[in-house]
């Protein structure tokens, strides 16, 4: 062994961490929130299962096979699965959010071991410590060395989705530890992402996670045939950090450390809006704006305060922002966030079409934000929101929002988050008794064998 590699490396580490975990150590905390990660999945899929990019990504696949694509009669193999679940769990960035990283986690994670488990008949207990395992550790692992993925011009539930994927699957599948360790260095070489997306709202993003599902399938089962992979594939001189975040100096620690006792997913965000992360707690500033009782064209000016870290994806070049090219590229302008939501009062799924991103006067309102850089911004640490409009006769209101609602600091009740999935299975067609059916599974989902045949409609 080279004097310069660890005796341990950090994928060593993550494969013993990951095999000790079994569902009898699973707190209920833990267990409950894994179940309402997984209620978030399914109504997401639905209600994306129309969309012209879940069609896109259903044609460029071959049908057959054993796995379900949620809300579709047709079965494909578990890569296809994968790819379709997480491209229509991500599509309309309505799905959970770890702040500090930040990354999507149920979004990679759930596809990628519900897949696994009805093609390899994975046993329940085994499914539920691997989607645990996955999610815990995608968490920690943008915690390495925050932002600077994303700074780098990489998408990081892409590049560290395809890692926490594999781990899942690696322990669900109960690949031993060579194997593990293989499936996460051979998925190193497939983790991908970059994020020009945002330039004219492409649809890649939504693209991410189903890949980065796919990839843990694809590299768990290669890494079960031996196939080799870099034992350093986290720290190494040409490792995963090193790649993407452009230096391979990080906390290593976070990803073991208090592994089981202190749980990250526990701080996991139920986004209550269908735009992204950041933009979730202007869009309740310009809501409460609206309940003051003046209408946007009595407003003359909008001034934000932000973080640096948010102004190349929501502010810059600003003119984009204000007149955005679709109705995607829209969830990625907080301009556009801020006057759809005062003018409509909402920011759901029906917030964000072609219609609305060509309302004039939305886009009017729109045009009136501008932003200044708060250098004390609390950013990933947390998610904050400030909106300040000024009106033509003088009067100034103001709002703030210190934190993004659904997580840590105000979090959703299950009851919330249920019916958060009945009005997103609602929109994709679902009927009322198809809904509460589901629900009324969930505790019992993950008990034995793994049978999602009556997700397929």
């Amino acid at each position: 062994m080279n004097a310069q590699l660890p005796a341990i490396a950090m994928a060593e580490r993550l494969a013993d961490q990951a095999a000790a975990l079994t569902a009898d150590k699973i707190p209920a905390e833990v267990r409950a929130r894994a179940e309402e990660l997984l209620i978030d999945v399914v109504g997401l899929c639905v209600a994306a299962r129309d969309t012209d990019y879940v069609k896109a990504v259903i044609a460029g696949v071959d049908a057959g096979g054993p796995c379900t694509a949620i809300g579709h009669q047709q079965t494909f193999s578990a890569e296809a699965a994968a790819l379709i679940n997480g491209t229509a769990t991500h599509g309309e960035d309505f799905d959970d959010t770890f702040e500090g990283g930040p990354v999507h986690s149920s979004t990679v994670i759930g596809p990628a071991v519900l897949a696994a488990a009805e093609r390899f008949g994975c046993a329940g207990p085994d499914v539920l410590a691997g989607f645990v395992v996955g999610v815990e550790t995608l968490c920690r692992l943008s915690m390495v060395i925050p932002k600077a993925i994303h700074k780098s011009g990489f998408h990081p539930t892409a590049v560290l989705g395809a890692m926490g994927a594999t781990l899942a699957v690696a322990r669900t599948m109960k690949l031993n530890r060579q194997q593990t360790v293989d499936a996460l260095g051979i998925a190193g070489s497939m983790a991908s992402g970059i994020i020009e997306y945002l330039a004219e709202g492409a649809w890649t993003k939504r693209l991410h996670a189903g890949w980065s599902a796919q990839v843990g399938i694809q590299a768990a089962r290669l890494g079960q045939q031996g196939f080799l992979g870099p034992r350093t594939v986290f720290e190494g001189t040409h490792g995963l950090y090193y790649a993407f975040a452009r230096s391979a100096a990080g906390d290593y620690d976070v990803l073991t450390r208090d592994f089981g006792k202190d749980w990250y997913l526990s701080r996991i965000t139920f986004k209550p809006y269908a735009t992204g992360t950041m933009n979730q707690p202007y869009a309740d500033c310009a809501l409460r704006l609206a309940k003051k009782g003046f209408a946007a064209e009595d407003v003359v000016d909008i001034l934000c305060e932000t973080a640096e870290g948010y102004v190349h994806r929501l502010w810059d070049p600003l003119p984009s922002k204000h007149r955005p090219a679709n109705e995607y590229a829209a969830k990625f302008s907080a301009p556009f966030n801020i006057a759809v939501a005062f003018i409509t009062g909402g920011a759901g799924l029906a917030a964000f079409t072609e219609k609305t991103v060509r309302d004039e006067r939305i886009l009017a309102l729109a045009s009136k934000v501008k932003y200044v850089v708060d250098p004390n911004n609390p950013y990933p640490k947390a998610y904050t929101g400030h909106v300040r409009m000024t009106l033509k006769d003088g009067r100034v209101f103001e709002e703030r929002q210190p934190h993004i609602r659904g997580g840590a600091q105000e979090p959703l009740s299950r009851a919330e988050i249920e019916e958060k999935c009945r009005l997103n299975a609602l929109f994709g067609g679902w009927s009322e008794v198809q809904i509460a059916a589901f629900l009324k599974s969930v505790p019992t989902l993950l008990a034995g064998k793994v049978d999602l045949s009556s997700l397929r409609s």
